[in-house]
């Protein structure tokens, strides 16, 4: 069947205003509506972008984990960046995924922004080109991106209701430019988010159809966030498409309704409908010609995903399995008509476990080194590897993107496989971060039915009778099987505490709830939702904690219950953690072990309780123990590497006391040998700050986030980011673009054109020579700045970059492409895009703060600019 716009309208002309209203409405939580009449099957969608949980959140379906989004923003790598949107859209495949919602487009405006982890940057050069090489990489394979959340919703405080206020040359230069940016590289949906704009919400936002439908000319498709919809007429008859997640919500029959009564005009829900089947026809979902569904050869469909390197998808409550993954691909999903392939084939699961670890050399930032790295282990008798980070390191951040995991590879893992058989290497613990209990896994606690490692879900009916019963593997369980008369939640785990004394132990969820140890209560009441929020709902629920003294060695049934009410949701949690340490000794033990080593790597780093979605940050300390930490082991041993485990900035009081410093951020599964690579030179540290990091949070330009009176002024205008630090005047601890290699690189000439004319781009070619002993990469990054210019500019802002490689001695030229949005300012008095005659700055260097080389070009006029 072909794709054309006569073949859409000739379908479309098969189905009644009726049938074409109840389209635009999800079937599910994570699928649209199948339409029999033009062969349309459902959709599926899938969250991301770090990988591809699929529909269910069931720890038995795993998915192979990226590092996270500010990683992949600090590689500055477009090529490497396309390859790992390869991997995503394999892992969707085989998932039998339509669409993957990323990426995400958000800025880092100020540090304290809680999912600053998911989104990439803090400038919208390098986050537009990151996140168009990621829809590249996506889409290739036939699987769909999604660009979100249009647009300027950067924080998560009040995100539900939360009126920005920004200027309009603020919106078009800044917060667009990389949605603009993934239009042009053809992103097939645009995810309206939850927050309102200059006082109307998102998904009824004229910013919907100018500029993304008309000027830029997105013929794609503008999808909800879940359950951001919120009223019928308004966002139907705005440039919103698809209204998620369903079946309820203000659109169906409500929609059917007011477009039978002609409230919605029908052209316009003809025009939404029209885009959603494009979009189908794209995926191969159009006219009978996909036969994705089927599931996994010789696994049945309702069978639960297989442990292991496959993780195949099915567990209870999701799509089935979909596709096995091979070396030809994946079979019954080709691209569809109208796909671009890239000729390349979706990777092996053993080739996505090399490509993601050599993401983390290549995204780690080396902010700090006095000569330490890397490491010889040739000359290392025994390692000290000290942080509890070090044994538990945080791959991912916390909220909807959240996957679990085919296997993760510690900093502690990758160190022991480096040095087994030429060093020993000794872990100590050291404080215990703060933060809350962490949920129960195998290695704590067995299911008391059967013995194995895990834990029994039970499924209760209102009298307390077994209506379904599973042994889980851990005691997070977000999505419990829902059965016919199911009344009450039950999480059964017998306790195996290695440490006596008063452990904390905890449920989470809501409504009526209630935990026991060996048949005492701990803890009962009725805990009702204080939020809305779905990641707080569905994810991320606030658990109830009580204490209990425990023996080592003497098991204790644990048993937590929730009751199933409505709009309680059903994520149950049971939590559990030993007596903490005592922080002296901790410490005491940790220099032990440092002060007896050849060399120490200390991890460090923020924990759930700190960066997840739905809330923002309120400080950016590490904490007094994690700090201690470091300082301690620093003095014990100079050849101490502090390795920072965070998804975006922390402070790092001790960073001029420890011998290296090494920003590891959320590296993902393959995160402790990348890391590895680094720590020992088998790879260089490839990363470049996306974000400028402060010295301590009072310095930072922006820092709000709480809404006043339900608003939220972007009081800045352009001055975000770097930018804003040099309005300031102010250092920060590290600039944006900020990381160092392990060799040493001179800048020794820039090139401009001495003209250009307004609305051409220009070439800038910069000359670096390798001035250290070893073979690198450096990132060369080209600013523009208007000293004489009669607007509101920043005092520099990034134009283009380039990485060089070059062996010791070598010169090498590094071309950078300038384009002309670059040198663009949008006028509000025009509502156009203008081009300002006159001289402009051209900066080189290798980062916002250090750009030794300086020409000028000067920009004449054209008749259009």
């Amino acid at each position: 069947m072909g794709t054309s716009d006569e073949e859409i309208d000739r379908l479309l002309g098969k189905l009644t205003p009726r049938a074409r209203a109840l389209l635009l409405n999800g079937a599910t939580t994570w699928r649209t509506r199948a339409e029999p009449a033009v062969e349309l099957r459902e959709l599926v969608m899938s969250d991301g972008p770090a990988g591809v949980r699929g529909e269910a959140w069931d720890e038995r379906s795993t998915s192979l984990l990226l590092p996270s989004a500010s990683a992949l923003a600090a590689t500055w790598d477009e090529a490497l960046v396309e390859d790992l949107g390869g991997l995503l859209a394999a892992e969707a495949r085989r998932k039998g995924v339509d669409v993957l919602l990323a990426p995400t487009l958000n800025l880092h405006r100020s540090p304290l922004g809680g999912r600053h982890f998911e989104c990439l940057s803090e400038d919208p050069e390098l986050t537009g080109r990151i996140g168009a090489a990621l829809v590249r990489g996506i889409q290739a394979h036939g699987v769909a991106a999604t660009a979100k959340h249009y647009v300027a919703n950067d924080s998560e405080t009040d995100r539900l209701t939360v009126d920005v206020r920004v200027g309009e040359r603020a919106l078009r230069e800044v917060y667009l430019a990389p949605f603009e940016a993934a239009v042009a590289a053809g992103v097939r949906l645009v995810m309206a988010g939850y927050n309102a704009v200059n006082g109307t919400t998102m998904t009824a936002n004229a910013l919907l159809t100018d500029p993304l439908k008309s000027e830029w000319g997105f013929d794609g498709v503008v999808v909800s966030d879940w359950g951001a919809v919120r009223g019928t007429t308004g966002t139907a008859r705005a440039g919103l498409d698809l209204a998620m997640p369903g079946p309820d919500g203000p659109w169906g029959e409500a929609l059917a309704r007011a477009v039978a009564e002609g409230a919605v005009p029908e052209p316009a829900v003809d025009d939404k409908a029209r885009r959603l089947l494009r979009l189908a026809a794209w995926l191969g979902a159009l006219g009978g010609r996909d036969v994705s569904r089927s599931p996994v050869p010789g696994r049945p469909a309702d069978s639960p995903g297989a442990e292991g390197a496959e993780g195949v998808e099915g567990a209870d409550g999701g799509a089935g399995a979909g596709p096995s993954s091979g070396a030809e691909g994946l079979p019954g999903r080709g691209p569809a008509h109208g796909a671009k392939p890239s000729g390349r084939r979706p990777r092996r699961a053993g080739d996505g476990r090399a490509l993601a670890r050599r993401a983390v050399a290549a995204g780690a930032v080396l902010l700090a080194n006095k000569d330490v790295l890397p490491l010889d282990p040739e000359h290392l008798g025994t390692v000290a590897v000290i942080g509890a980070h070090a044994a538990r390191t945080r791959t991912q951040g916390g909220g909807s993107a959240g996957v679990f995991p085919r296997g993760e590879v510690s900093v502690l893992d990758g160190i022991r496989a480096e040095l087994r058989g030429r060093a020993r290497v000794v872990h100590v613990p050291g404080p215990r971060p703060d933060g809350p209990a962490p949920p129960l896994d195998p290695d704590t606690c067995t299911d008391p039915r059967s013995g194995l490692p895990g834990v029994l879900l039970r499924m209760l009916d209102a009298d307390g009778r077994e209506l379904y019963a599973e042994r889980r593997r851990g005691g997070r369980l977000l999505e419990p099987r829902l059965v016919p008369g199911a009344h009450t939640v039950e999480i059964r785990a017998r306790l195996c505490p290695r440490t006596g004394g008063s452990w904390s132990l905890g449920v989470a969820g809501f409504g009526r709830m209630s935990l026991t140890t060996d048949g005492r209560t701990l803890l009962e009441g009725d805990f009702p939702p204080s939020t809305d929020d779905p990641a707080v709902m569905h994810v991320n629920p606030p658990a109830q904690y009580a204490t209990a003294d425990l023996t080592a060695g003497r098991d204790t049934l644990l048993v937590a219950r929730r009751e199933l009410a409505p709009g309680t949701g059903r994520a149950t949690v049971l939590v559990a953690a030993p007596p903490a340490p005592d922080v002296t000794a901790s410490l005491a033990e940790a220099v032990r072990a440092a002060g007896a080593a050849d060399a120490a790597v200390v991890v460090v780093g923020t924990t759930e309780h700190g960066e997840s979605e739905g809330y923002d940050r309120t400080d950016l300390a590490l904490g007094a123990t994690q700090d201690a930490l470091v300082r301690a082991v620093a003095a014990a041993n100079p050849r101490t590497v502090a390795v920072v485990n965070s998804g975006g900035p922390v402070e790092l009081p001790w960073r001029e006391q420890a011998g290296a410093v090494l920003l590891a951020w959320f590296p993902g599964q393959e995160g402790g040998g990348g890391l590895a690579d680094v720590l020992f030179g088998h790879a260089e540290p490839g990363g470049r700050l996306p974000t400028t990091w402060p010295a301590v949070l009072a310095d930072a330009p922006v820092t709000r986030t709480r809404p006043d009176g339900g608003r939220l002024d972007y009081d800045e205008g352009l001055h975000l980011g770097h930018r804003g630090w040099l309005r300031h005047h102010r250092t920060p601890a590290y600039w944006f673009g900020h990381g160092l290699g392990y060799t040493t690189w001179r800048y020794e000439e820039l090139t401009v054109p001495p003209v250009t004319r307004a609305g051409d781009g220009l070439t800038v070619r910069v000359r670096v020579r390798n001035t250290g002993a070893r073979a690198g990469r450096e990132v060369v990054q080209v600013y523009l700045a208007r000293p004489a210019s009669a607007l509101d500019r920043p005092a520099r802002w990034l134009a283009g970059y380039a990485a060089v490689r070059a062996r010791p001695g070598e010169t090498v030229t590094a071309t950078v492409r300038v384009p002309a949005r670059a040198l663009r300012h949008w006028s509000v008095a025009e509502h156009a895009w203008r081009t300002e005659a006159g001289p402009c700055r051209v900066l080189a260097g290798r980062s916002a703060g250090d750009v030794p080389l300086a020409a000028e070009v000067e920009v004449v006029p054209t008749a259009s600019a």
